[in-house]
């Protein structure tokens, strides 16, 4: 039997842009604790988030973001909401979504998801999904 082709047994590689560098790699690795494995200038920073290769592309400008570039599934959304908060980590709110005092959204399926931003503007998200548990 020939193996499919295709990507799907891959990890994948995030990409994120980023303007400010030394803030990039401040917030990464300091506020959200990937480990940096890597400076690559003038290309990437590179981080290892839990197994999954991050590459914060360096670049002179950026779009502004109009949606979610990368996102973290956790076991317990509040507690992670929590521990982000006191590291500095600003939750946003947006407007017709029913958010909870954490900034926590909960869809229609149960999942629950919060938002924040990097030092560059990027939309970040945590999310519980209860779905997928055990």
């Amino acid at each position: 039997m020939s193996q499919p082709s295709g990507v799907g047994k891959f990890n994948i590689v995030g990409f994120v842009s980023i303007v400010d560098v030394s803030r990039a790699k401040a917030f990464y690795r300091d506020t959200l604790g990937l480990r940096l494995v890597m400076e690559e200038p003038p290309f990437a920073l590179v981080f290892d988030a839990n197994g999954i290769m991050i590459r914060l592309g360096m670049a002179k400008e950026i779009a502004p973001a109009h949606g979610t570039v990368l996102g973290w599934q956790v076991p317990e959304i509040n507690e992670v909401v929590k521990n982000l908060g006191q590291a500095g980590v600003q939750f946003e709110r947006y407007t017709g979504m029913d958010q909870d005092e954490l900034g926590i959204w909960t869809s229609p399926t149960g999942a629950k998801v919060a938002w924040f931003k990097d030092p560059d503007g990027n939309i970040l998200s945590i999310s519980e999904h209860p779905e997928l548990k055990g």
